[in-house]
């Protein structure tokens, strides 16, 4: 059974926005859900949102035993404790981005100390328990800022995880994969249709926690009314082609989006459900 999550911060309301700022408008149509597939009994994905910041976030763990479960929940909740209390995150070590790019309160700046938050935790917990030792996740997140002028989306990710847009009826991948064979296909030492046949493509280049820093990708997208975001563990995916992904978002509306979320999930175990499924969906208003 597909379970649904939301983590909230610590205090009932949403910090003030930062002097010269606006407040982004709260999301109130999205709806996220996971599942463990028809093979694996334990689920090592998480999803997690803060509505109110305009934050959502997706992470597939790695690891053994419990290690993946470990790492992915501790990575949504570190990450969207950063967004909602930035002055709380524990001081991490630079990822060799370049400083004062951008002002504090800039999104960028938001999602990358948040990236380096939930890395620090992974990385710290894991250098506590031998159990635990070279546990990561992926991470997939999308931070919403609302203006007068235009509505931006502003997505960070390391790892394998993904997130599409889908405007009338077309499907972007906003995303390009941390992974051994995706660098192979920009090397064109494969074909794309050799890359989703890869016995290899389940290895990932990137992950949150399996080293003391990490790089995210972060990028700007403009959105606009109507447009639907889907964020994505693997585990859908792997299971399912854009054209088939795109079938079952055509019949998505801002009402029915839980309803979609499981069509997803049911469509990718009717598939194979090989891997653990997380879904992920926010409607632009």
């Amino acid at each position: 059974m597909a379970n649904t999550a939301t983590l909230k911060s610590s205090t009932p309301d949403s910090p003030p926005a930062p002097p010269g700022e606006s407040a982004s408008a709260p999301l109130r149509h999205f709806a996220m859900r996971t599942d463990p597939g028809q093979i694996r009994h334990a689920n090592q994905d998480a999803c997690a949102a803060l509505p109110e910041l305009g934050a959502f976030v997706v992470c597939d763990g790695v690891g053994g035993a419990a290690a993946g479960e470990v790492a992915s929940h501790l990575a949504t909740e570190a990450f969207l404790n950063s967004l909602a209390h930035p002055a709380r995150a524990p001081k991490a070590a630079p990822t060799g981005q370049p400083n004062g790019l951008h002002p504090a309160h800039h999104p960028h700046t938001r999602l990358l100390q948040a990236v380096r938050a939930a890395n620090h935790a992974v990385f710290q917990r894991a250098q506590r328990s031998r159990a635990l030792r070279g546990m990561g996740t992926t991470l997939v997140a999308l931070l919403w800022e609302d203006s007068s002028d235009a509505s931006v989306l502003w997505l960070a990710h390391v790892g394998d995880s993904r997130c599409y847009l889908f405007r009338q009826g077309i499907l972007r991948l906003l995303t390009q994969d941390h992974s051994l064979v995706e660098e192979q296909v920009r090397a064109g030492q494969l074909t794309r249709a050799q890359a989703e046949s890869s016995p290899i493509r389940n290895i990932i280049t990137r992950a949150v926690g399996t080293q003391p820093t990490v790089e995210p990708d972060i990028a700007a997208h403009a959105v606009q009314p109507g447009d639907l975001i889907l964020l994505a563990s693997d585990g859908l995916t792997r299971e399912l082609q854009d054209a088939a992904i795109s079938l079952i978002l055509a019949d998505a509306s801002a009402a029915n989006l839980d309803a979609t979320s499981q069509a997803l999930i049911d469509a990718a175990n009717t598939a194979g459900g090989r891997d653990n499924i997380t879904v992920l969906l926010v409607a632009c208003p």
